[in-house]
């Protein structure tokens, strides 16, 4: 499974099929356009058209999905059937994906021919405007978040998402299992998908075809949950530090205080990395360890390398000031 050459760079653009969606949140579809099966949303956002019924498409966003609630139906109800007419073919004049409406109300007849006319896909949900549309957004988001697939093992180790580096055969996949040992847990060994999903955060996966297995060579293809139990897998976590492994070169220098702070950039984001150099006898799963508490301490302020220095620093004036 560690075929580098099968794992690619590229940053993937995503859009979500209307019929998942609908399947997602168990939608109720009132009226199918011709080509529902093949609608695809492409943006994450999503409006009520509250100006839109009143008039006013300035700035409107026609390749949002449209959701209505109760402030926008009691609006409605105040207009006369032709003046609803009116408002809804100049509304679906604009192809837009669907029109979904909550709480169960059923769409005016006059939406309901607007749609045929336009070929609209109405859609109904039972549930309150804000709930449904909150979750929707949510959904979206995650669905169409920037992503890339990057050669690595992702482990959680004590609660932080820990992404594995390094050439092919050094080790990731043995340090993963002395991990999974030592009881934590794999999320994504070889290829690992990362998604974006805010402006600083990064969640990490594996592809469904390899997901809980693990390679290792001299034996094969291992299923980690069958063979440590299903508590030693997860399906997803957020990518909280990169750890390369790299072999040991004597001649090289290595950072030893830990002052100097790295980062890899990954989808825009700088996560916080190690350079960790190794030979025969070196205990990587510890090392991996105490990396993840370390970094763990850094996020609650608290740096080791910081507080040393100081001490240093403090011992060095002393004596200086006693001589």
């Amino acid at each position: 499974m560690d075929q580098k050459g099968a794992v690619t760079n590229m940053i993937d653009t995503y859009s979500v099929a209307l019929t998942d969606l609908v399947e997602a949140f168990g939608l109720q579809v009132v009226y199918a356009a011709t080509d529902y099966r093949a609608i695809r949303l492409t943006v994450a956002e999503m409006s009520r058209p509250g100006l839109q019924l009143a008039g006013y498409f300035d700035h409107f966003e026609p390749m949002r999905l449209q959701v209505m609630g109760n402030v926008e139906i009691s609006y409605l109800a105040k207009l006369t059937p032709a003046e609803r007419a009116i408002t809804f073919d100049r509304l679906f004049s604009y192809k837009i994906p669907a029109l979904l409406i909550a709480r169960g109300v059923a769409p005016d007849p006059e939406c309901l021919k607007m749609a045929q006319k336009h070929n609209i896909t109405l859609l109904s949900s039972k549930e309150p405007t804000s709930s449904i549309f909150s979750a929707i957004i949510t959904y979206l988001n995650s669905a169409m978040s920037p992503r890339i697939t990057r050669h690595g093992v992702l482990m959680e180790v004590y609660g932080e998402g820990i992404l594995l580096t390094g050439e092919s055969g050094i080790g990731k996949s043995e340090a993963a299992v002395e991990l999974l040992k030592r009881g934590h847990r794999l999320i994504a060994d070889d290829a690992v998908e990362i998604h974006k999903i805010s402006g600083n955060s990064l969640v990490g996966t594996a592809p469904e075809l390899i997901r809980n297995y693990i390679e290792l060579r001299g034996i094969g293809i291992v299923n980690v949950a069958r063979l440590f139990g299903v508590g030693a897998v997860k399906e997803e976590n957020k990518i909280d530090l990169v750890v390369n492994i790299v072999p040991w070169k004597t001649h090289e220098v290595y950072d030893r205080l830990g002052l100097e702070d790295q980062h890899m950039d990954i989808l825009g984001v700088k996560v916080p990395m190690y350079t960790i150099p190794i030979t025969p006898g070196r205990n990587l799963a510890v090392i991996l360890e105490v990396a993840a508490m370390n970094n763990r301490q850094r996020k609650m302020g608290f740096n080791s390398a910081l507080e040393f220095t100081e001490r240093i620093n403090q011992h060095f004036e002393q004596n200086m000031g006693n001589g």
